[in-house]
């Protein structure tokens, strides 16, 4: 199913994150990555909403170790993203916190798309290669692209990030590539828009979503909190 396009009506803030403990809760701190991404404003705001002071911008080696979870957002195409996060994030930092401390990562939009080996936006560039797979442009038919707009995703496996959701879940789409994986274990979710892909993608504590939670209204909300909530925080 797709819908028109719509801008997304700002959230009502909602209650306090229901369970997860008080200890749980004075060790949660997200990372919203800072290298120039143009949505990092509104993620920040949907993580404020739901964890107050609990929520930075930076990309400093020290909010990078004491983050519980980390989110790369991103928007625009795969080889300028890289080249801004390679210029700006401590990969190195980034990498021992993620692959070897195995904090819970989330990768939006051109920041799922990054983790692959390769992506062939305007030539061909190399990813953080964190999921085996590449980044091509979609074959949509007679679909314009980009692809903007609502869409729903259908879920292949089981995942924390979609707990409390049924099959069919709409969210917000703008993208032109997509991510082909090599290992169809990786794929959580698929989008269908004139050809099959896949929405979600996760490997051990490494996630990726190809639609925008920051302006999926609700379903964006809880699927946020269910990366705060399910996922380990040491």
């Amino acid at each position: 199913m797709i819908w028109i396009a719509f801008e997304a009506t700002p959230l009502i803030k909602p209650p306090p994150l229901a369970g997860v403990s008080d200890f749980n809760m004075n060790n949660l701190r997200v990372c919203i990555l800072d290298y120039g991404s143009g949505n990092v404003q509104s993620v920040y705001n949907i993580f404020k909403i739901l964890l107050l002071e609990k929520v930075v911008v930076s990309n400093k080696t020290a909010d990078i170790e004491s983050a519980s979870h980390i989110v790369l957002p991103g928007v625009g195409a795969f080889g300028a993203a890289m080249e801004k996060i390679k210029k700006k994030i401590p990969l190195d930092v980034l990498s021992q916190a993620v692959l070897k401390d195995k904090k819970p990562f989330l990768g939006i939009c051109v920041g799922m798309q990054v983790l692959a080996d390769k992506g062939y936006e305007f030539g061909e560039h190399q990813g953080l290669g964190w999921i085996a797979g590449e980044v091509i442009k979609m074959e949509s038919g007679e679909l314009p692209l980009p692809h903007i707009g609502w869409n729903n995703i259908n879920i292949i496996k089981e995942s924390p990030l979609l707990e409390k959701f049924d099959d069919n879940q709409d969210f917000y789409f703008v993208h032109s590539y997509a991510f082909k994986e090599k290992d169809a274990s990786n794929v959580i979710a698929t989008t269908e828009y004139g050809e099959k892909f896949c929405s979600i993608i996760s490997k051990d504590n490494i996630f990726g979503v190809q639609f925008h939670p920051e302006k999926s209204q609700k379903a964006g909300r809880i699927l946020l909190e269910n990366f705060i909530q399910h996922l380990p925080v040491k």
